[in-house]
């Protein structure tokens, strides 16, 4: 579960996320869902249902107390999430009295903004479900956790929302209403055909839910539109009217439309959790309720912000530490092996001044793509070298072909083809060094930056047996050597931080700018990759 800084600002998990290593020592029916990655970290495959379900199950009893059952084919939810809603209830509703008194829409299998609600803060609810599955569920939850003076579970018809689960209850005046609404119109819609952006990643977790929780007709709009119309009819009954969106395109359109009812009162806000993201919505027809402010630009500036990540646990480090060649610590052995590596990929790096002895610094700029596409480069390098005592040579060369393919500086080439006023030792560094501003400046045909210039022994080959397949081919004149200006034309530039974090090292990297960070997070999957395999390398 992912630390996520846009999380409510009292949720307890916005800080702290779960210690699935912890938790799964101390449940063993979680433990059979929790595995070991790669870097040795205990995580939880979110795709599996029975995996989510037993995360839910053990959040809820180790820091609430509840002790829930959820059917796999019903709606499984996710703890932080359904927090965050509970602390923006509690932000609306700040200032009254207790007891407040809340209307859970289609409370679900789990019921779980009630047990929240009256677990945490001692609310009341009038629970209201539609489906037989669920109401039985969420009565056996309620009564479980010895819940039912707080908590009233209610079976309502079909497209049932405020109107009809009010009628027995004429007197009395409640705080608030939730809604978690079926998000979804059709089946297309549940799989995401059409309803999802293609650039968008799929969905990190699994989608479960019965008919009437995922789905309604119009989808989410509508139901909530259904809502709103209710509440033109109630309107003081509740102090503020309220529901979760799954889609950031519902929020404008809903609230045109109170505005185009006159509602007085409308706020919105978001809500995070890893990678998953929730919009709500909350107006009121009283005046003197006090109206949280909606989500400030520089919250999501601050996500934005939010540096890559990756940490190489502390068994990890003790093998790097044997495999680096510079640095005794756990920081600057890991920061030599990520130099090393940068070196190799052509990526230019200076080590920022030190402040603090457990971390180094190294700011990079990325002039090319090296990272990626890396083994057809090396192959087609090594079919090029392999080739070259195939072809034509010149006298004195070919005795020279194959320590020159080894990385040996390559001969003199003949008298006849020296340009003239130039050493051999002279016209080897001009040519590495115009390839080397050509690959910095110039764009390939493709748009991207061309690749890196190859090893220099192999590089210096091929160019010398062109020169002996082609002797009567007039050169031209040498030009001016380019001096080669990364910083003018690069792709990205960020601050790359080794820190140390207790015995584990953590590897932070900053974005600065650049054209996109779609490179960085390349880059930064690489370095990890590396380092991995260094470590598992025996």
């Amino acid at each position: 579960m992912a630390l996520n800084r846009s999380m409510h600002p009292r949720n307890r998990y916005k800080d702290k996320p779960p210690d699935f290593a912890y938790l799964a020592s101390k449940y063993p029916d979680f433990q059979k869902h929790v595995h070991t990655s790669l870097a040795g970290r205990a995580v939880v495959n979110f795709k599996e249902p029975e995996a989510v379900r037993a995360l839910t199950c053990t959040l809820l009893k180790e820091d609430f107390g509840l002790t829930i059952e959820i059917p796999l084919e019903r709606l499984i939810p996710t703890v932080p999430l359904r927090l965050n809603y509970i602390h923006w209830v509690e932000d609306l509703t700040d200032g009254q009295k207790q007891p407040r008194r809340g209307i859970d829409i289609g409370t679900g299998a789990s019921c779980i903004y009630p047990l929240l609600g009256a677990t945490m803060n001692g609310w009341y609810f009038l629970a209201t479900e539609v489906d037989d599955i669920c109401f039985d569920y969420a009565t056996r939850n309620v009564e479980q956790n010895k819940l039912s003076d707080l908590v009233k579970v209610v079976k309502v018809p079909q497209k049932t929302l405020l109107m009809d689960a009010l009628k027995e209850e004429t007197e009395i005046v409640y705080d608030f209403c939730m809604c978690n609404p079926p998000f979804f119109a059709n089946q297309l819609e549940a799989k995401g055909v059409n309803s999802r952006n293609s650039r968008r990643p799929p969905p990190s977790s699994v989608n479960t839910g019965g008919v009437t929780e995922i789905m309604a007709e119009g989808g989410e709009l509508e139901f909530v539109k259904r809502i709103i119309h209710d509440s033109l009819q109630l309107k003081k009954r509740l102090r503020w009217y309220s529901c979760m969106l799954g889609k950031k395109c519902s929020l404008t359109p809903l609230k045109e439309e109170l505005r185009k009812q006159g509602v007085p009162k409308v706020t919105h806000t978001e809500f995070c959790q890893g990678r998953t993201m929730r919009w709500a919505l909350a107006w009121s027809f009283y005046e003197d309720v006090v109206v949280p402010s909606p989500p400030s630009k520089k919250r999501k500036l601050e996500k934005t912000r939010k540096p890559l990540s990756f940490t190489v646990p502390e068994a990890g480090v003790k093998e790097l530490r044997d495999k680096a060649s510079g640095g005794s610590g756990p920081v600057d052995s890991v920061a030599a092996l990520l130099e090393k590596t940068l070196t190799d990929l052509k990526v230019l790096h200076k080590q920022v001044p030190r402040r603090n002895p457990e971390q180094r610094s190294l700011f990079l700029t990325a002039v090319e793509n090296t990272w990626i596409h890396g083994r057809p480069k090396r192959r087609e390098q090594t079919r090029q070298l392999r080739e070259l005592p195939r072809a034509p040579h010149c006298a004195g060369t070919s005795s020279h072909a194959a320590p020159a393919a080894a990385g040996t500086p390559p001969p003199p080439p003949p008298p006849a083809l020296k340009k003239p006023g130039t050493t051999s030792h002279g016209n080897s560094q001009d040519r590495n060094t115009e390839a080397k501003g050509a690959s910095a400046n110039e764009p390939s045909e493709g748009g991207e930056q061309t690749e890196a210039s190859e090893e220099a022994a192999g590089e210096d080959a091929v160019m010398e047996a062109s020169t002996c397949t082609e002797p009567q081919q007039k050169e031209e004149p040498p030009s001016p050597t380019p001096t080669p200006t990364p910083t003018q034309h690069f792709l990205f530039k960020c601050l790359l931080n080794v820190l140390l974090e207790e015995a584990d090292v953590v590897v932070e990297m900053h974005w600065v700018e650049g054209q996109n960070k779609d490179l960085m997070n390349q880059l930064c999957i690489y370095l990890k990759n590396t380092l991995l395999k260094l470590v598992t390398k025996t």
